[in-house]
């Protein structure tokens, strides 16, 4: 692959700065930059793709790259699909993977059997989903407002993951502005031995619209002194990524929507943590390119190359953004059939065409806007965990993943 092979340069802002690493647990990572887990995208075909932009400007692959996330009822009560997303290939290492779960003894559970099936090197706990079929049950980016919940959750992974295997927590600011726990979770999580926390500076209400608060960041960053404090939101570029890390003070960044449709920004991140002015600027031809790299991968996850361009059709707006594919065309990419099916109808674009700028660069994916947040009825009225909001708790640990 010729982008891959040599990535177009641009002018770097802080193009003078040493590498910066990041160290969770006993792994040294060599980039600090975290691809955080999106349902239904970072599936192992998507983190191979990141890895490979990622190692372009490092030994190591760039970054720490964490699975989709899987609940842990669903591996305790053995689904075959679960355990494959928790499967890494060969080159996955440190091998990373986030859990979703609502309950204690079933999250150490689920721990204790993926440290049995030697799984893992890093597990993180997802704290961030917004969606309210989750929170309207107590799950997700709600449930820390539970102190004592939280805790028995977090305590239970970090004991059952023992010292080898480093356990660190992703959250939001909050539920909203009025009932807010990124403070106290930061606390809790460096009290009873997690790795790190990350802060995706949002509030449950805000889902992903608006802008991130990275100042929230830059707080928790002061409150939280023995454990890396890591930042997440509104990281669209290489630049993005240093300065919220000048600003905040933070450890890392973890970067969601940004790379959607951009597996090379883990190229230029890698670059602009190594002081080095490299930054890829495809040409149609070369993100062509690479949705057909991705199509490969994709075929070796699944082992089912139907299967495997039907996933690829969400990425095809995304990849194109910017670009001059009409909408023609996009409808035929979205309706691909097979490797050969997606041949034909990329040999029609015109490779030559350069890289489009701003039209490709900013937000991507869906913002949406602020929503109410969806609780149980009497959920935020007490830190405390009722007997009626423990019974339906488990209703909360769904198939799906945010944050």
């Amino acid at each position: 692959m010729t982008l891959l092979d040599a990535p177009t340069a641009a002018p770097a802002v802080n193009a003078g700065a040493s590498r910066r690493t990041l160290t969770i647990g006993p792994h040294t990572i060599d980039t600090p930059v975290v691809l955080a887990p999106m349902a239904g995208i970072t599936n192992m075909a998507f983190r191979l793709l990141c890895r490979e932009f990622g190692a372009l400007h490092s030994q190591h692959d760039g970054g720490l790259y964490v699975s989709e996330m899987v609940t842990t009822r669903a591996l305790v009560e053995d689904h075959r699909e679960s355990w494959r997303l928790v499967t890494m290939g060969e080159r996955e290492t440190p091998r990373s993977v986030q859990l979703y779960g609502v309950d204690p003894a079933t999250v150490r559970r689920a721990v204790e059997m993926i440290r049995e099936r030697d799984l893992a090197d890093h597990i993180d706990l997802n704290f961030g989903c917004p969606v309210p079929k989750v929170t309207r049950r107590g799950g997700g980016g709600v449930l820390p407002w539970k102190t004592e919940l939280f805790t028995r959750i977090v305590e239970g992974a970090v004991e059952a993951a023992g010292p080898e295997v480093p356990v660190t927590v992703k959250t939001r600011i909050g539920i909203d502005e009025d009932h807010q726990t990124y403070r106290d979770a930061g606390l809790i999580a460096q009290e009873v031995g997690a790795a790190a926390i990350a802060l995706h500076g949002r509030t449950v209400v805000q889902h992903y619209s608006g802008t991130a608060r990275w100042d929230a960041i830059g707080e928790l960053k002061e409150l939280v002194t023995d454990i890396p404090v890591l930042g997440n939101g509104d990281i669209w570029s290489a630049e993005d990524a240093l300065e919220m890390m000048e600003r905040t003070g933070c450890d890392g960044v973890v970067v969601g929507r940004g790379c959607q449709g951009r597996p090379w920004l883990f190229a230029d991140l890698a670059a602009g943590f190594a002081g080095r002015p490299d930054r890829v600027r495809p040409t149609l031809g070369e993100v062509a390119q690479i949705l057909r790299r991705h199509a490969e991968l994709l075929v070796e996850f699944f082992e089912d190359e139907g299967r495997a361009l039907r996933d690829l059709r969400k990425h095809v707006a995304w990849y194109f953004k910017g670009y001059p594919v009409g909408g023609e065309m996009r409808h035929r990419l979205a309706t691909m059939e097979s490797l050969a099916d997606l041949d034909a109808k990329i040999a029609e674009l015109d490779h030559s065409s350069p890289y489009p700028g701003a039209a490709v660069e900013g937000p991507r994916g869906r913002a949406g806007t602020p929503k109410r947040a969806v609780v149980p009825e009497g959920w935020m009225s007490s830190r405390e965990l009722s007997d009626a909001h423990a019974t339906r708790l488990h209703e909360a640990e769904l198939d799906t993943s945010g944050g």
